[in-house]
């Protein structure tokens, strides 16, 4: 019996890649082989040498086609067998091999916003603005929530493909979304996030709606799009975690430029200081603090231990990036 197999990879779009797709036949229980593409069509490869590999990384259930049909997500590499500049996830690689033994895990909150054809996020009226935001978080009601029926179709897509999705939720500004996934390790919660990204993109395509990772796709008062990362290492979770966090903490502190460079295109028009930010140019930490960089939940220090939620990264993330540097940084 054949099957479809979905190649779901990044190109090399700078400076927020975007995700490309292609069906490959395979027949039934056929493990998923390399494939190749055309590089030089999504700023991957010159012209005179477009070959670019597709290396299968993770396989799920593709729950839009049913069956037996599944989702191929892939790293890229060239034709010379290096990993393609655009490749993260490869960096990555090595950073979960070195710090296995920290056991670190991950939960990301993915914030997006639904988007009219026409430029506009979704439950804008033409041509003006809806009332000032408060009512729409977690909301309920027609005159409060729009697209829902596109983030309950997500929802049942993610279970369907076995995605460790943990929850959704309508956020603060009209047609702003959000999905978390975890908690999970280093790679898998990349892997799932990138899926579920992809997922809610193709469902959107029914209803004539775009999906933006823009950080900032409403100016003036509105809330930004993030995608807060919590994180955790073994010690963390353990009696006596709360000093570790802590340390961490501090950690982060001495190195903040090179996370603020890999947080997100758009990072400054997001993180000004207002809308439940610290500034890009400051770093803070705090228990129960959301206006901070880095916020310790309360339960985490009335228990002694736990994880820490970096309220940094904007919505258009490499998950990879961040959750190897969070590592890299708290554990080296």
């Amino acid at each position: 019996m054949a099957i479809k197999a979905e190649y779901i990879w990044l190109d090399g779009v700078q400076p927020t890649p975007d995700l490309r797709s292609k069906t490959k036949i395979l027949a039934e229980g056929d493990t998923p082989p390399d494939w190749g593409f055309d590089g030089s069509s999504t700023e991957q490869a010159e012209g005179h040498s477009s070959d670019c590999v597709l290396k299968p990384v993770f396989t799920c259930p593709d729950p839009l086609r049913g069956g037996g049909d599944i989702l191929v997500l892939c790293e890229v590499y060239n034709a010379d067998g290096t990993a393609s500049k655009s490749n993260n996830r490869a960096a990555a690689v090595a950073t979960a091999e070195k710090y296995a033994d920290q056991e670190p895990l991950f939960g990301i909150e993915q914030e997006y916003t639904m988007m009219t054809l026409e430029g506009y996020p979704a439950g804008f009226p033409d041509g003006g603005y809806p009332a000032p935001q408060g009512p729409y978080y977690c909301g309920a009601g027609a005159d409060r929530i729009f697209g829902r029926e596109i983030a309950e179709e997500h929802i049942e897509a993610c279970l369907d493909a076995d995605l460790m999705l943990a929850g959704i939720n309508a956020e603060v500004m009209p047609g702003q979304w959000e999905f978390q996934i975890g908690p999970a390790g280093l790679l898998e919660v990349g892997d799932h996030l990138q899926v579920a990204r992809y997922l809610l993109h193709r469902i959107a395509e029914k209803y004539g709606v775009v999906i933006t990772l823009e950080p900032k796709p409403m100016k003036g008062d509105w809330n930004g799009a993030g995608c807060h990362t919590n994180y955790s290492t073994k010690a963390m979770r353990e009696d006596g975690g709360y000093d570790v966090i802590i340390e961490a903490c501090e950690k982060l502190g001495k190195n903040v430029e090179e996370h603020i460079a890999a947080y997100g295109a758009g990072l400054e028009d997001r993180l000004t200081g207002l809308h439940e930010t610290a500034s890009y140019k400051d770093f803070k930490y705090g228990v129960s603090d959301r206006g901070a960089s880095i916020r310790i939940p309360l339960q985490c220090k009335e228990n002694g231990k736990g994880y820490l939620e970096d309220r940094r990264p904007c919505s258009n993330i490499d998950p990879y990036t961040v959750a190897r540097l969070l590592v890299e940084t708290t554990c080296g």
